[in-house]
């Protein structure tokens, strides 16, 4: 099974293609340019360098979510149009389990954690024993002092990735001491990588959609649906 996968939930923009559990591709960037302008040329450089095409691939997936709305929006799209037009399934994988998924198993909680900015985060925790990820709390969007006293509240190892990690590390390690640990920095992004094993799993399980069924995943209002809620809030 040929799995073409994409990640734009955050800055980097990532595509792959894996084959029966094994990568066979994977190209990240991350630069100022926006992921419309990265994607389409990333993909068709990849598919180059393996002699393949679009129509080659039996699975394609994206990452939902949570992270920026407009890159879950570009990753969504594009992976929709794709498996449309090829009239193949598709599959979304959360990007907080394809980041939880890099980690080799861990003796105990493995946290992803993405910047939500304003000292919030997107997170969640997971176990991950014999390669196998488990996801043990629910997606949640909050501030980071109260993931803080969350993970006080549990007398497990943990083990911290993510963008937002280096916002926070200082923070969490003075909280939590020697029992929180940073994961090395080349798991601090997501890989595409991860997003098509996932997918190609969830096909297995029979949780393929329709290109019309994907959706991206927010955790929380956009910045400007907040602002027109307030101000509609201001005039009652």
């Amino acid at each position: 099974m040929l799995v073409l996968a994409i990640d734009t939930s955050c800055l980097t923009a990532t595509c792959s293609v894996t084959e029966d559990g094994k990568v066979l591709a994977e190209l990240t960037i991350q630069q100022s340019k926006t992921h419309s302008q990265k994607l389409v040329p990333m993909l068709k450089s990849m598919l180059n360098i393996l002699d393949k095409d679009f129509k080659d691939m039996d699975l394609f997936a994206a990452a939902i979510g949570p992270g920026s709305f407009t890159g879950l929006r570009i990753g969504a799209v594009t992976v929709k149009g794709l498996a449309y037009s090829c009239n193949k399934p598709v599959c979304g994988i959360p990007t907080l389990d394809a980041l939880a998924y890099l980690v080799p198993d861990f003796p105990g909680l493995v946290v992803p954690m993405l910047d939500a900015r304003n000292n919030q985060v997107y997170t969640a925790s997971y176990h991950k024993t014999g390669g196998r990820l488990d996801r043990v709390s629910p997606y949640v969007g909050i501030p980071v002092d109260e993931l803080i006293g969350r993970l006080r509240e549990s007398d497990q190892k943990i083990i911290v990735l993510g963008d937002a990690v280096p916002l926070h590390m200082e923070k969490m390690r003075g909280a939590l001491g020697e029992r929180i640990t940073q994961a090395p920095p080349a798991l601090s992004f997501p890989r595409a990588s991860s997003t098509a094993l996932l997918a190609e799993q969830a096909f297995r399980e029979h949780k393929a959609v329709n290109a019309f069924e994907l959706k991206p995943m927010y955790l929380r209002k956009s910045q400007a649906e907040r602002m027109k809620n307030l101000e509609a809030a201001a005039k009652d």
